[in-house]
Order: structure tokens, then sequence, then C-alpha cells
């Protein structure tokens, strides 16, 4: 039987699929466990089971035993490994694709309203139970018949694109292709990042994480969005360029913003909580019961997959 570490501890049905195929080393008091615990740990396994909190570079996959031949990340991004040391060491690298695009885009919405509803400010001002109706409290933007940019068209910023239709807005969207009309559905597409910012009146940011992407919204590209942007991000929190976004939050030229993603994570640039005019959450995007199972499982599966077959669908490398 194949041994695996399993990084963090993961929803009880996944550990116990594991648990049936594997001897499994389980963190059972879901402790963060440093770079040299994952490298000591994972030194008599076949495989290991990360998770985004892990860093995984190309110092810690050197130092990994001859043993380890695969690591299944538990989500569907994989920026915390370095994946050309990884395939040197013949490690294969998966992911968990597919699973969570629809509790991501729930979220992706959620924190756009949040953000053009003014949610932040609504909520201290019902924890204090002092408030007092006026026909302008707390105005905020409506998404009904507004354009909303979407940046990255694959599952998420699909499925995006499909709740905000149900609210009236207009979909537009940057890509590093068009899409076939059936997938468009009538979204107006954009060949240029600044096309595309120059008409969102409403933005989400949807495409995977890149060295390209990084930093992709900062103080230049800031200056296309009209006047009065909302603007979300529920995709990696490096995109935007933090002190940037804070200058523009700050004058007026974006309304608002709202994210579940943020360099440094947990940590975030202090402004960021003190600014009335940011929705902030804590990475929630797959953290339904149904999608974290999902997840959990696929990784397993995939495990299981290139040890059954020597090679695996959700490879990455």
């Amino acid at each position: 039987m194949k041994k695996i570490l399993i990084t963090r501890k993961l929803l009880p049905p996944s550990e116990a699929y594991a648990s049936k195929i594997f001897n499994t080393k389980l963190n059972k008091e879901d402790k963060l466990i440093t770079q040299e615990d994952l490298i000591k740990n994972s030194k008599d396994c076949d495989g290991i089971l990360s998770s985004l909190t892990e860093k995984i570079n190309a110092d810690v996959i050197e130092k990994l035993s001859d043993k380890v031949k695969i690591i299944s990340n538990f989500a569907v991004g994989y920026g915390n490994i370095d994946l050309v040391a990884a395939k040197k060491r013949n490690i294969v690298v998966t992911n968990t694709p597919n699973v969570l695009t629809d509790a991501t885009a729930e979220i992706a919405m959620l924190i756009l309203l949040g953000a053009a509803r003014r949610a932040k400010e609504g909520i201290k001002w019902a924890d204090k139970k002092n408030w007092k109706w006026s026909a302008d409290f707390l105005m905020g933007k409506q998404l009904t018949g507004a354009r909303l940019g979407i940046l990255g068209m694959g599952r998420i910023g699909r499925a995006v694109a499909n709740i905000a239709r149900s609210f009236g807005m207009i979909i537009h969207y940057h890509n590093r292709s068009q899409l076939d009309k059936n997938l468009e559905k009538g979204a107006i597409y954009h060949n240029s990042l600044e096309s595309l910012l120059s008409v969102s009146d409403f933005f989400s940011i949807n495409c995977p994480a890149t060295k390209e992407t990084k930093h992709i919204i900062n103080k230049e590209t800031l200056n296309y969005f009209p006047d009065g942007a909302v603007l979300s991000n529920s995709a990696r929190g490096d995109m935007i360029e933090d002190n940037a976004m804070v200058e523009v939050l700050k004058n007026g030229k974006i309304y608002s913003l709202g994210i579940d993603v943020y360099n440094g994570e947990p940590d975030i640039h202090p402004e960021y909580l003190s600014l009335p005019n940011v929705f902030v959450l804590p990475h929630l995007g797959s953290a339904t019961i149904g999608t974290r199972t999902a997840m959990g499982n696929l990784a397993v599966a995939n495990i299981e997959e290139f040890f059954k077959t020597g090679k695996c669908k959700n490879t990455v490398n």
C-alpha cells in the first residue's frame, strides 16, 4: 500500500477515502507545517497531498525524498509549487479543476455586490443599532444594466457571466483568445486589456495567476477604468498592486473594491481594512461543504489514478 502525507486536515469523507486506499499521514490538529516539516514528514512517503499554505519551492523539492513521485495540490491553483523544479525531479504535480467553479463564481458576485452596495459600512451601522433611515442613507451602485468586464473567461469567468446576466448586466471580456459564439452567449470580446477596462463599470478578475498577470491591475491600468468603477478580485491576490489601488480608492477614481484574495494572505494591506469602500472576505471562494469535499476527493483520486496508470489527467507540469 502506497504511503502519502496529507499536509492539512481535509473534510472527513475525503480523509476516509484516502485512508481506505493509502497508508496516510494525517495532520489531525490542522497545524501549519514548515518547509522543514514537509521535507521530514514526507521522507517515507510516495506522494504528498498539499494545500496552498505550503510553499513548495525549488529548494524544498530538491530536498524531497526520491520516494516522492507526486504532489497533488488541494486547489485549482498551483502557484505555491515550483513546477519546473518538480519536473526536473520527475515529480508529477496535479490540481483540482472543475469542481469549484460555481462556488467561486458565487463569491465573485458576493464581493462585487458587497462592494457596490456598501455592505462593509452597512454591517457597521447595523452593529451600532442606532442608524436612522433617510432617502440618501448608504446609497450604492446598482448592477442592473451596467457593463461588467471579466478578465479571464474560463470556467469560473463564464460562471460569473451567467450569474451576472440574471442581474441584467452587459458582459464584456478579455481572454487569451476569443471564445466560440456558443460559449460567449452574447458577451463582447476585447482584444486588449485596455479596451476592456475602458468599458468596465464593474470588473471581475477571474484569470489564472501567471508571471504575466502579476500586478496586472496597477497605477497605469487603473487609469483606463471609467470614473467610479467597482472592482472585485476572487482569483489571486498578486494581480493587484496594492498601493496603487489604495490611492484610487481614496481619491474616488475607483468607487469600491471587493476582494476574497490578497497579497500575503492572511496578512493584508492595512488600509484595505480601514477604508470604508473595501469589502473583504478571508479567501472563501471554494468554501462550501460540497465543493471542499469534492476538491479533497479529487486530490486523492489524482494520486490513485497516478499510481494505477502512471499518469493523471489533471497533471499541470
